[in-house]
């Protein structure tokens, strides 16, 4: 796997799994519908070569009126299902407006499934705002910036989450914004957390 990280994209070749696949089809109908989007959580470490298992990627999108909700459930509709619910007016008006993510996967299937949500606390805004463009085998997908997804896994705290944090720095602490990474610490109260992970090889 190579990766080349610069201030405005990352880029990287690899040997796509079904999860990069299944990935990519979602993201592919949000970059032709201009819904701006971001990945966040799990599936950012396995993008970049963490060996680790998850089923689902976890997706916040900006907060879209209903006409063109509609154009994205149409979209999705074609190979994909929704795991909560069978109708659009409920997935918009009972879920996404009530801050409830929508889960969908590809018709017949359970795994992998993707989680989609709005955009509706400071951070995921900040998130959506400051997100990361990579190109993966030269298709478009957008990312947490490196600094939040490595502090932010820590304030979730668990060991996976951890050692999630540990993996990411280690990659990227030669190319991140290290300034910015201790002001997310300082904000999420994980700077303890992150100098333990700093000083252990």
């Amino acid at each position: 796997m190579e990766i080349q990280y610069n201030k405005n994209r990352i880029v990287m070749d690899k040997t796509l799994n079904m999860l990069d696949e299944f990935t990519i089809s979602i993201t592919s109908i949000l970059n032709s519908l201009k819904i701006r989007y971001v990945i966040v959580s799990g599936y950012v470490v396995i993008l970049f070569g963490r060996n680790r298992a998850s089923e689902d990627i976890d997706i916040i999108i900006e907060k879209i009126p209903y006409d063109k909700f509609t154009q994205l459930w149409k979209e999705l509709e074609n190979n994909f299902e929704c795991i909560n619910t069978t109708g659009e007016k409920s997935a918009y008006n009972d879920y996404l407006i009530k801050n409830t993510a929508l889960r969908f996967s590809e018709k017949g299937k359970i795994i992998p499934n993707v989680e989609i949500k709005f955009s509706r606390e400071d951070l995921d805004h900040w998130t959506l705002q400051y997100r990361k463009q990579v190109l993966l085998n030269k298709k478009l997908l957008y990312i947490s910036p490196i600094e939040l997804q490595i502090s932010f896994k820590l304030f979730l705290g668990s060991q996976k989450d951890i050692e999630d944090a540990k993996f990411l720095y280690n990659l990227f602490k030669n190319n991140i914004n290290l300034e910015l990474l201790h002001e997310h610490n300082r904000k999420l109260k994980v700077e303890a957390l992150f100098n333990n992970i700093n000083e252990t090889p």
